[in-house]
């Protein structure tokens, strides 16, 4: 069998598999769950298009690396080809831990387990199964390999993974804004001491990295729709483990009823969990909600209705956090119109902020080098020091409530 496969992406055309390995991973089931995990959540309700998965994202990833290793090596960066096996593993497997709906249901599903942690259970299980072929793959996604810039180019702030996710979003929704362009940032690419450093001539790409990204946020990751939308899927799903560990009987798949059953957190995780974990995806959770319409409970039963139906609650997001008084009518007026305790309330009224930093300058910094071998901070080689745009966090609050009310 010919595992030297070719695939057609609509971002970067030809994708090529490079190895056999990588194949068989790729064909393994916790892989192909992947095409069942959508990478934006319920964004699509937002932006039609957005109905991309996290498979997409994790052969996109690999093939960037791809382009990452050659640019590299051509400036006379040694990486043997075991070194670029690993790398091409790591980003491909970086994400493969991420629940149904991605980030809306992480910390919902699984309780305080991040998406991060499960990827690397994922890895070695596998690395298990291939006869410890994944071994230097794990080194390099936990950061413990002794170069350094291996990891930068998993996870960084500017690494492999924004920049596909990124340019894919883009492309997807359909918001220009962040159609960055990570061929000209790849080029740019070079080691100086075992970091990861970007040649000088890339320093305009790099400020407009961060500006798309910092208006992807407000325009498609934290748009008001679809936050709202996915704080009322986790909703759904707190109101379905609550009704759950009463008793209540509830359709769902037998791996998604598992986890409504179980609170299952990191004390509890382990080798079944994740096997179970490898059986729940986006089709588990939106097929419980469409039956869970029908359900006798009114709360679980507005709730899925909303979703499935796209009668959202209407949110609003103001520079300041909503006023007590405020928040207190609404939860009087739902107390008044549906039949629910005010312990309830909050599953149809509720508040929060949310965040967008593009840069943040505590964290390791984007290393710009000069043709004379000087190497700066980026945001001293910026004009982007002189403004805290993108380097200043910037909060903002939300309420939502039922649009009739």
């Amino acid at each position: 069998m010919n595992k030297l496969k070719i695939l057609n992406d609509p971002i970067y055309g030809f994708i090529s598999i490079p190895n056999e390995l990588i194949f068989d991973l790729i064909e393994h089931p916790y892989f192909q769950r992947l095409r069942r995990v959508s990478q934006m959540g319920l964004s699509y309700l937002v932006y039609p298009g957005a109905h991309h998965t996290r498979f997409h994202h994790a052969l996109g990833c690999m093939h960037l690396m791809q382009k990452a290793i050659r640019v590299l090596k051509f400036k006379g960066v040694v990486i043997t080809d075991e070194e670029s096996n690993a790398l091409l593993i790591a980003i491909m497997l970086h994400d493969i831990g991420h629940g149904a709906f991605s980030h809306a249901l992480e910390n919902s599903i699984v309780e305080g387990i991040s998406h991060e942690y499960i990827s690397l259970q994922f890895m070695e299980a596998l690395n298990h199964e291939f006869n410890g072929q994944l071994a230097l793959a794990i080194q390099i996604f936990k950061g413990n390999y002794k170069r350094q810039f291996f990891h930068q180019l998993i996870t960084s702030q500017l690494d492999i993974d924004r920049m596909d996710y990124l340019k894919r979003d883009s492309f997807y929704t359909g918001v220009s804004e962040g159609n960055i362009n990570s061929e000209r940032i790849i080029t740019m690419f070079n080691v100086v001491d075992n970091d990861l450093v970007i040649e000088g001539k890339g320093l305009y790409s790099i400020e407009k990295f961060l500006t798309a990204r910092r208006l992807m946020y407000w325009q498609v990751y934290l748009h008001k729709t679809g936050l709202v939308a996915e704080k009322t899927l986790v909703k759904v799903l707190k109101r379905a483990k609550e009704l759950s560990r009463k008793g209540v009987e509830l359709s769902a798949s037998k791996a998604f009823s598992y986890f409504l059953e179980h609170g299952v957190n990191t004390e509890n995780w382990d080798a079944d969990s994740l096997e179970i974990f490898a059986e729940l995806d986006d089709y588990d959770v939106l097929s419980a909600i469409k039956s869970w319409q029908n359900h006798d409970d009114f709360i679980l039963s507005t709730l899925s209705k909303s979703i499935i139906n796209r009668r959202l609650p209407r949110i609003v997001i103001n520079n300041k956090a909503p006023e007590k008084a405020q928040l207190d009518a609404l939860k009087k007026s739902v107390l008044a119109t549906y039949p629910i305790k005010k312990s309830e309330v909050s599953y149809f009224v509720d508040s929060g902020k949310i965040q967008n930093l593009a840069y943040n300058k505590n964290q390791d910094p984007i290393k710009i080098l000069y043709k004379n071998g000087e190497v700066t901070n980026f945001l001293k080689a910026s004009d982007f020091n002189r403004s805290e745009t993108l380097t200043k966090p910037i909060i903002k609050y939300f309420m939502y409530a039922p649009k009739e009310l």
